[in-house]
């Protein structure tokens, strides 16, 4: 199929990334449309896994419970069943944090099914595609091409290719020499507490430091239930301060109810995009600076065995949170500023963990770079990822809306902000699977 447009009737799609995106947008289409071949671009020997579920360390568990991290939303007990029948955890609960690798496991199973001709794995680097009126060609890093009807990116998350110099990246958890060395982690959200879980678990005895602007710790997850929020009642389209004046009291009306504040996150959860999508370019850009720290500590909360952990471990003296911008690292060790003024903190292990809103014509995949590149794709304006339409539709430099380019996941987040967690994640494949059951016409 080099080069070659298929010939046995079948419509071809090409998803390019197999990670947890890739993986899920194959199984929804699979699944819905009988009709489709897939062929899957991933350039590592396990698919699912992408750099949320590569680690090997028991500790590192799942942010979200069981019941929430089914692929299929229309199956919410699909994950849960899986754990129970393979005995990966035969005594798992709907409300149970599972670890992360476990979850790889059953990504990579939800293809185990589809062999043969429906679906083929080229283990390659996409390099770039390009949409013609007949259809895509996606070319690999090996020389090879391969020909489609339309293509998905799902290359998930831009991560630096190379941390800077005298740092590890926040996805290489090599730990330090000496169990009594001075370790700095620059950013205080859930890769930090994946680190400092990691190191704990190692038996690292030396002070650990974590900074961050504002000095926020992801909050612990905790009982209860999603409070039921109607579209209606949400003031959309208002500014980001009259959002979270709203938000607030209808945080205090559910306290005195005896209800939590998680509850009215978690209610709030299916009307984000939405919200964000209400807001006009100039109040995205306040919401970024000024709250969306708050939100996402808040929003993207820890499992309570790692919040256990990490209290145990400040308690002691041995874990420090520093409110600080981090300036440079030099010899003598982390310039920083701080609130009172310049501060300098030596360390020996310095590791980066200042999440995902990084550079994405930098540090994205290099289809992702040609496609901006060569102007069949941009970014958004505020540079999140790629400019897609609300049905994930690529927008190219001029303007133009693709018949055949489709981004969803991580790398094309600006649309709808949330959309880098597995229950937002398998609710854009669903629905971009069912929509494209309804569009003959870009898959012919």
């Amino acid at each position: 199929m080099d080069g070659q447009f298929p010939q046995d009737g079948c419509r071809h799609i090409i998803i390019i990334g197999g990670g947890a995106t890739g993986v899920l947008a194959a199984a929804h289409l699979l699944r819905d449309n009988p009709f489709l071949r897939i062929s899957m671009i991933e350039k590592s020997q396990t698919l699912g896994c992408g750099i949320a579920y590569a680690t090997d360390n028991p500790n590192h568990l799942l942010n979200t419970r069981v019941h929430n991290m089914s692929a299929f939303p229309d199956d919410p007990e699909h994950f849960l069943r899986w754990l129970h029948r393979t005995g990966e955890a035969p005594s798992a609960t709907p409300d149970c944090f599972i670890g992360r690798t476990t979850y790889g496991r059953y990504l990579e199973s939800l293809l185990s099914a589809w062999g043969g001709d429906r679906l083929t794995c080229h283990r390659q680097e996409c390099l770039r595609v390009e949409e013609s009126p007949g259809g895509v060609r996606a070319h690999l890093d090996d020389g090879s091409a391969i020909m489609g009807h339309l293509a998905i990116l799902a290359t998930g998350h831009a991560v630096p290719q190379h941390p800077s110099q005298g740092m590890r990246g926040g996805w290489d958890f090599t730990p330090p020499r000496d169990p009594e060395a001075e370790v700095a982690i620059i950013g205080t959200g859930l890769s930090m507490v994946d680190h400092v879980v990691s190191l704990l678990g190692r038996g690292h005895r030396g002070r650990i430091t974590c900074l961050s602007r504002r000095g926020l710790l992801p909050r612990p997850h905790a009982a209860g239930q999603a409070l039921a929020i109607a579209r209606e009642e949400i003031p959309l389209g208002l500014p980001v301060s009259r959002l979270l004046l709203w938000l607030r009291a209808r945080i205090r009306r559910a306290e005195a109810r005896g209800r939590d504040w998680r509850d009215v996150l978690d209610g709030l959860r299916p009307h984000v995009s939405a919200i964000w999508r209400s807001w006009d370019e100039d109040s995205r850009r306040r919401f970024l600076r000024h709250a969306a720290s708050w939100w996402e500590v808040h929003r993207h909360r820890m499992p309570p065995q790692s919040a256990a952990l990490i209290a145990a471990a400040e308690a002691r003296g041995q874990l420090q949170l520093l409110k600080a911008r981090f300036q440079r690292l030099d010899g003598e060790g982390l310039h920083l500023r701080t609130p009172e003024g310049p501060l300098l903190l030596p360390a020996d292990h310095v590791i980066d963990c200042r999440g995902i809103r990084r550079d994405p014509e930098t540090d994205s995949a290099p289809v992702v770079l040609d496609l901006i590149a060569t102007g069949q794709g941009r970014l958004d304006p505020l540079r999140l990822g790629l400019d897609t339409t609300e049905d994930a539709r690529l927008i190219a430099r001029d303007g133009r809306v693709s018949r055949r380019l489709f981004a969803i996941g991580p790398c094309a987040r600006a649309a709808l902000w949330e959309i880098t967690a597995i229950p937002d994640i398998r609710l854009q494949c669903a629905r971009l699977a069912g929509s494209l059951g309804r569009l003959p016409e870009a898959l012919h």
